[in-house]
């Protein structure tokens, strides 16, 4: 009998339960107090069996990681994994895979995750048939031209960027106040930061600067303003996809954003001022370091160990965990249904199965 505490979900995160192996799962929806932790859940929570404690990113108070600590209570993190869903995040739309980390999260380069100990020690030439599948994975990827989120229309790229007569830079934006930047950043900058820093290092490259999604669709605040910068960049003010903006760039500059490892599968060369899961093995040029990462990894086996033994997939219309490669296709059928604004007619074999 194993029993599940969640804290720090948002209500409408309901699907968590879908999720959980546990026997008995509790949740606390908003923020709770110290007096009402200690008062209600702390004696829930030594009396269980099999008690795990588990919040969503870095949305937990304190005392209630003092209080695992002191216990030696499993605290477990979830964050969204790397193929999620169509809508973004802020439209309420389940996730098609989550991470389950411990101490930290993947973003967080301030302690070893899972996911670096896992990339940092696993015997990924021993594993020939998880390379292979690997390779595919990153193929089907890049040829469905999905991403982690998926709400931007399709555009006709080289309209937008012109014709190419220099070395074209991608900038990728990110919503600077998120915990990715926070925990995988030791030298705080802001977008335009990072525009500057492209243009002055390659002072004869087209430079584009793509900002966040949640930023251009107003469900995130921004902190520096795009048009300081349209001296020296061409700003992109269209939720451009991911997979066409990368057509026809020959580097990429970001912080943190796994945009960078899109574009590293792609064969397209990456500049990270952070330290993002995918840096610091070798296959990208980093301006920060991370002696923990000592191993050199490949692309392929950075990808297996992010993408096919990290995250966790679910098919929210079934219900049931699913690989990678079903997600993608689950994902697919997803696209296609909001592309003609009729889902039964795309994906009714799923939701009905």
């Amino acid at each position: 009998m194993s029993t599940a505490f969640v804290f720090g979900l948002s209500p409408w995160k309901k699907f968590i339960r879908d999720w959980l192996p546990h026997d008995k799962v509790y949740r606390r929806d908003r923020s709770i107090s110290w007096l009402e932790f200690h008062l209600i859940w702390r004696p829930r929570i030594l009396w269980a069996l099999a008690p795990e404690v588990l919040v969503w990113g870095y949305k937990s108070p304190a005392f209630i990681e003092d209080f695992c600590a002191q216990y030696n209570i499993r605290l477990t993190r979830i964050e969204d994994g790397f193929i999620r869903s169509v809508k973004l995040g802020a439209s309420k739309a389940p996730p098609l895979s989550l991470c389950f980390d411990s101490p930290v999260l993947y973003f967080d380069s301030t302690a070893q995750s899972r996911l670096e100990y896992l990339l940092e020690t696993y015997d990924f030439l021993e594993d020939e048939s998880l390379l292979l599948r690997a390779r595919r994975g990153m193929e089907l990827l890049v040829a469905s031209g999905l991403s982690k989120y998926n709400a931007s229309a399709d555009v006709d790229i080289d309209s937008i960027y012109g014709q190419k007569e220099r070395k074209r830079i991608l900038v990728v934006g990110q919503v600077e106040d998120d915990m990715s930047i926070i925990k995988g950043c030791r030298h705080p900058m802001n977008n335009n930061d990072l525009v500057r820093a492209a243009a002055a290092e390659n002072p004869t490259a087209q430079i584009i600067y793509k900002p966040h999604p949640e930023i251009l669709h107003g469900t995130r605040r921004r902190h520096s303003n795009p048009d300081l910068v349209k001296s020296i960049a061409k700003v992109l003010e269209q939720d451009v996809p991911l997979a066409s903006a990368l057509r026809t760039v020959d580097h990429v500059y970001t912080m943190t954003s796994l945009a960078g490892f899109e574009a590293l599968i792609r064969g397209i060369h990456v500049t990270c001022f952070g330290m993002p899961f995918y840096a610091g093995w070798g296959v990208t040029d980093d301006r920060q370091v991370c002696e923990r990462r000592t191993a050199r990894r490949t692309v392929e086996e950075i990808f297996a160990g992010a993408y096919l033994l990290y995250p966790k997939y679910h098919d929210p219309y079934r219900k049931a965990e699913i690989t990678f490669e079903e997600a993608i296709e689950v994902l697919r059928r997803m696209k296609m249904a909001a592309a003609i604004d009729t889902p039964s007619a795309v994906v009714g074999e799923v939701i009905e199965a």
